[in-house]
Formats: structure tokens, C-alpha cells, sequence
């Protein structure tokens, strides 16, 4: 039997490594015992709350100064508004998940989408454009449908991977189909200009993992290959 953390061959009987001092694991003894120990998580968790702390003060002065600024120059938010949004739509993709020690991705990955998604409505109201809703709005939603979908069906279904794989790849090539009738309606651009390319290399793609999801050699061999 041998240590889980660095390997030592450890003697029979043995409560501790004699080296590093993990406790010793034995399939045999029941699941009571723990593989490895379980403070590490913990302090790795609270060691960056400092950080964050700190990355969070720096952000909100930031935006206070851009805030300042605009009010003396101009008498308004003028484009510290793009500043402070912007900021803040980063920062609830990229840090507010940090802050929680087990961040659920299917609840912040839609909290995200929507915050970039406010971040395109107030860009779309000052510049008076008419592109969020036929737009900006569905695509971002077809994006966060498309990257949920993604990771929950990675997260919770174990086997078949080839055919999900192949599956997203199909729906990724229907989804820039989608994208350019979005982009058709609202800039009145052709269609079928650049999106038939991307369902045609999506699509021919997808077919062939899913193919080679359903025979069995070939299964095994592109599972092995690229750690599904």
C-alpha cells in the first residue's frame, strides 16, 4: 500500500504516512475515511478573499474617479456610464463567482450572460440604436442557452460524450444560421452569406463524432485520445 499524497510505500497497520503525515487510505475500510485532507480548499479559499477585497476597491475607485470626472468636464455621467457598466458586467462574470467557495456554474454563467446583456440595452439607449432587441438581446440568449446547455450536459451525463459533442457542434452551425437572420432583420445585411460555411464545417463535423460515438472501436479510440 502506498501514501495517496507522495507515494511512500507505507507497512501494513499504518494510521499515518511516515513522511508526510496523510492519513492512510484503504478502499477496504469503508467510505468514512477521507482520500485527501480537507483544509487545503479551505485555505486556498481564504486566501484569496484578500485579493478579491482588494481587486474590488481598486474597481470601485476606478469607477468613482471616471464617475468624478465626467460630472466636472461635461455636468454628466457622459462616458463614465461605459466605464462603470462595463466594469461592472466584468465583474460579475469574472470575480463575483469567487467569492463563493463552490460557485454553481449553471446559476452564474446566466447571471453573466445577463449582465453583458444589460451592459448591450444601456450602450443601446444612449447611442439610440435600434439593434437590441432584434439583436443584441437573442443573440447573447442563443450564446447563454448554447454554453448552459453545454456545461450541463458535460456536468451531469457520464457517458456518450462523442454524441453530445457532436450534437453541440450541429447546434453550434443552426445557431450562426440564427445569428444572421438576427443580423438580416435588424442591418438588413443578405442571408446565407457566411453562415452556410459554418453549418456545413459544424455540421459535417458534429455527424462524424456522432458516428463515431455509435461504433464502438472508434469509440473507444477518440475517448482515450482526448480524455472523454
Amino acid at each position: 500500500m502506498y501514501c495517496v499524497k507522495c507515494g511512500v510505500k507505507l507497512t501494513d497497520g499504518a494510521e499515518n504516512c511516515p513522511l508526510c503525515g496523510t492519513p492512510v487510505w484503504n478502499p477496504a475500510s469503508g467510505p468514512e475515511r477521507e482520500l485527501y485532507p480537507c483544509n487545503y480548499p479551505e485555505q486556498l479559499f481564504n486566501e484569496r478573499i484578500p485579493a478579491l477585497a482588494f481587486i474590488t476597491v481598486v474597481l470601485c475607485a476606478i469607477c468613482l474617479s471616471c464617475l468624478i470626472a465626467c460630472l466636472k468636464t461635461f455636468g454628466s455621467v457622459a462616458w463614465s456610464g461605459y466605464v462603470m457598466l462595463g466594469i461592472a458586467a466584468v465583474y460579475v462574470m469574472a470575480f463575483l463567482p469567487m467569492w463563493f467557495r463552490h460557485p454553481h456554474p449553471l446559476i452564474f454563467v446566466p447571471v453573466g450572460f445577463a449582465a453583458a446583456c444589460g451592459y448591450l440595452l444601456y450602450i443601446n439607449d444612449i447611442a439610440g440604436g435600434h439593434w437590441f432587441l432584434s439583436f443584441a438581446f437573442p443573440a447573447v440568449m442563443l450564446v447563454c442557452v448554447l454554453t448552459t446547455g453545454t456545461i450541463a450536459l458535460y456536468r451531469y451525463v457520464k457517458k456518450g460524450k462523442l454524441i453530445i459533442t457532436g450534437g453541440l457542434l450541429i447546434a453550434i452551425g443552426g445557431a450562426s444560421m440564427l445569428l444572421e437572420l438576427f443580423q438580416h432583420i435588424t442591418f438588413g445585411t443578405e442571408m446565407f452569406t457566411w453562415s452556410l460555411y459554418s453549418v456545413s464545417a459544424f455540421g459535417v463535423f458534429g455527424a462524424f463524432l456522432i458516428l463515431a460515438g455509435l461504433i464502438p472501436h472508434w469509440r473507444d479510440y477518440l475517448e482515450r485520445k482526448f480524455f472523454l
